[in-house]
């Protein structure tokens, strides 16, 4: 029991470090290729956050735990409305973007409402993880042929999140290509511990896989979208913050779950299907709601989201047998 408690907390602490390194070394690469920020942003920033949650739902799935390859996946959505948006809000209210919010926050209320169909049927193969993935190349297609033609406030977004994440400073190619490879390995590796040390953990205490996975794989996966959105609150760029948050549940739901359906099938636990997928789905709901009244989100909105997240995870508690 400790030898895989000590596996989770290391893979926690280096999937911490591996995607902070992975995120600025490939920032810096893409700096020095002449990349614009709105692009690096969307794409770069976007889905490299969300690294940890890639590397770790696929060798869940590999390892035979679909609990936690997609537990992961729907707990991550989860934590990153509820818990990080809350806490963010907390830290610095958020003006929203009218413009970014019709056309990211619907596109994540599409996605969401496709990932519920996907996990009712109850099976996510390759036919699904490949039409994931085309969605998500239409849709990171769509936002920079549209930007680049007709620039909205998603566009000063994007960039800031580019800033917030690694601010320009002169790093030579050969540290940010480092950076990016070492923080590469290193998140791989820490994935693997995670994952060991989660399903041994589960088996050792009885508690089922998937519960793991919503919980306390979640919450390490997500921890880079956490650190990104707190630095951005207290720069008083709120709005970076919640792009960061949309951005990564569209990457979680098209990217996460379609890379890890097309490399190994996965069956959804019934826990997810009862239960944690309408969590999702309501704070999908919540976090609409909460931007689209006033386009503001303050500090009462934040503290009902991370009460949420509170009263979420106590009910998962009280279910477990």
């Amino acid at each position: 029991m400790t030898t895989d408690l000590l596996y989770l907390i290391a893979g926690l602490v280096g999937l911490v470090l591996g995607g902070e390194m992975l995120v600025r070394g490939a920032v810096a690469v893409a700096r020095r290729a002449g990349l614009s920020p709105m692009v690096i942003g969307l794409t770069l920033v976007g889905f490299g956050t969300s690294t940890p949650e890639l590397v770790t739902s696929v060798q869940a799935a590999f390892a035979g735990s679909p609990g936690i390859a997609v537990g992961n996946v729907v707990g991550s959505n989860i934590v990153n409305i509820l818990l990080i948006l809350g806490t963010a809000v907390l830290l610095a209210p958020m003006a929203i973007a009218p413009a970014a919010l019709r056309r990211d926050g619907g596109v994540l209320v599409l996605v969401s409402l496709l990932a519920l169909a996907v996990v009712l049927v109850g099976n996510i193969g390759r036919p699904i993880g490949v039409g994931f993935l085309l969605l998500l190349i239409a849709y990171v297609a769509a936002t920079l042929i549209l930007e680049r033609r007709r620039p909205t406030p998603a566009a000063g977004i994007y960039a800031a999140e580019a800033e917030v994440v690694a601010p320009p400073a002169a790093l030579p190619v050969w540290r940010a290509w480092l950076a990016l490879l070492a923080g590469l390995a290193l998140t791989i590796g820490a994935a693997r511990l995670l994952v060991t040390g989660a399903v041994s953990l589960a088996t050792g205490l009885g508690v089922p896989e998937a519960v793991i996975g919503l919980t306390v794989v979640a919450l390490g996966t997500s921890m880079p979208e956490l650190i990104t959105s707190v630095i951005a609150a207290r720069k008083g760029e709120g709005e970076v913050a919640f792009g960061n948050v949309v951005g990564s549940n569209i990457f979680n739901i098209l990217g996460i779950l379609g890379v890890t359906a097309l490399l190994r099938p996965v069956t959804v636990p019934e826990q997810i299907i009862r239960g944690d997928i309408w969590v999702m789905l309501a704070a999908t709901a919540a976090l609409v709601f909460v931007a689209r009244t006033g386009w503001r989100i303050g500090r009462h909105e934040g503290a009902l989201l991370v009460l949420g997240y509170v009263a979420y995870l106590a009910a998962l508690v009280a279910a477990l047998p």
